[in-house]
C-alpha cells in the first residue's frame, strides 16, 4: 500500500480507504464487517471513513466496537455531519456541530477524529458560523483537521474567505471513470488551496468491477441484489453503461489487472486525489481493491478506456 499526504495537513493516508456507507452496521453482518476491517489493516489501509448518518449512528457504533482494540495511532479516522439525525437535528449550525461531534466521538469510542467533514453545504446557516464552530472543534482537540463533501467552487471560496478560521484540508466528491464532474473546477481550486480529494464511489457503486452484464441476472451476493444497499444503483445499471463497461475488459487484460483495480488506478492517476474510498462487503473484495495502490498502467490504456465510456459517462 502506498500513502499520500492529505492536503495541507500532516496526515499520511492510504491510497485506498475503507468506507462504511450502506454497509457496516446495516447492510453487512457484524462478523463479515469485522472481517473486512481486519482485511483493511492487513492490506495496509489506514484511512477509515464514516458519517453520523450512516445507519443513523450504526456505522460509527460498529467501527467504535471493532477498532477499540487497535492502537489509535494505527488508523486515520474520518466522519461527517450534515444530514438529518432526527426531526430536529440537521445542518451545520454552531449548535449542531457541537452536539454531533460529541455524539460521534461517543459512538466511535475515541477522544478525537482525525478528519471532521461537512457532508454537504448548509445554505441555511451563515458560512462564518459554520467555520468558527468547526474551528472550535479543532481547537478543543476533538478533531485534528476539517474537510467537506460535494461543495461547489463558490462554496469552497466562501469558506476560505473567513478570516481566522481553521482551513479545510480535504474534499470528498464523487469521482470515477463514469463521473468526472470535479475535474474541471473543484480539483484545480482545491490544489491551489492545499486541499486533497478523498473520492467516493470510484467504482460507480460496483458497476466498474464489470460484474453486472447487460441483460444478465444480477449476482445474488452483489450490492445491486441487496434491498438495503442497492437502492441507489438504478441510474448506473442502464444497458448502455453496462455494455460500455464490458467493452473495457480487453483493455484491462492488456493492463494485467482486474477491472476494479484498473478503475481505481485511473482515479489515483490524479495528483490531487489522496485516497479512493471503497465499500467492500467481503474481505476478498477489499484485498483486490487494495492491490490497485501503486499500479503502473500505460496512460494510453486509460485514454482508450476514457474514449469507450465517454458517450455514457455523467455528467
Amino acid at each position: 500500500m502506498r500513502y499520500r499526504k492529505l492536503g495541507a495537513s500532516d496526515l499520511e493516508v492510504s491510497e485506498i480507504a475503507l468506507g462504511s456507507w450502506l454497509t457496516y452496521g446495516s447492510g453487512v453482518g457484524h462478523d463479515r464487517g469485522k472481517a473486512c476491517v481486519d482485511q483493511a489493516f492487513a492490506s495496509g489501509i489506514n484511512l477509515i471513513d464514516t458519517a453520523n448518518v450512516y445507519g443513523r449512528g450504526a456505522a460509527e457504533s460498529f467501527l467504535g466496537e471493532v477498532l477499540a482494540g487497535r492502537p489509535r495511532a494505527s488508523y486515520v479516522l474520518a466522519t461527517k455531519l450534515y444530514f438529518p439525525m432526527s426531526a430536529t437535528d440537521q445542518g451545520l449550525s454552531r449548535a449542531q456541530i457541537a452536539k454531533q461531534i460529541d455524539a460521534s466521538l461517543r459512538r466511535l469510542r475515541v477522544d478525537h477524529v482525525d478528519l471532521y467533514q461537512c457532508h454537504r453545504y448548509d445554505a441555511a446557516t451563515p458560512i462564518d458560523e459554520t467555520m468558527r464552530a468547526l474551528s472550535d472543534v479543532v481547537r478543543q482537540g476533538k478533531a485534528r483537521y476539517i474537510g467537506f463533501s460535494e461543495w461547489s467552487p463558490q462554496q469552497i471560496e466562501s469558506a476560505f474567505a473567513i478570516a481566522g478560521s481553521v482551513r479545510f484540508v480535504s474534499s470528498q466528491p464523487q469521482y470515477s471513470l463514469l463521473w468526472r464532474n470535479p475535474e474541471k473546477e473543484v480539483f484545480p481550486l482545491c490544489a491551489a488551496k492545499g486541499v486533497s480529494q478523498i473520492v467516493w464511489s470510484p467504482l460507480a457503486q460496483g458497476v466498474l468491477t464489470g460484474k453486472y452484464a447487460p441483460g444478465a441476472k444480477r449476482p445474488a451476493d452483489s450490492r445491486a441484489s441487496s434491498g438495503s444497499m442497492g437502492y441507489f444503483m438504478g441510474s448506473w445499471l442502464t444497458p448502455a453503461i453496462l455494455e460500455a463497461v464490458q467493452q473495457l475488459k480487453p483493455i484491462v487484460r492488456e493492463a494485467g489487472c482486474t477491472l476494479a483495480q484498473f478503475a481505481l488506478a485511473w482515479v489515483l492517476r490524479q495528483e490531487n486525489v489522496a485516497s479512493a474510498i471503497v465499500g467492500a462487503t467481503r474481505p476478498e473484495q477489499l484485498a483486490e481493491n487494495a492491490a490497485a495502490s501503486g499500479l503502473a498502467i500505460d496512460p494510453t490504456l486509460f485514454q482508450r478506456a476514457e474514449a469507450i465510456v465517454a458517450p455514457v459517462r455523467r455528467p
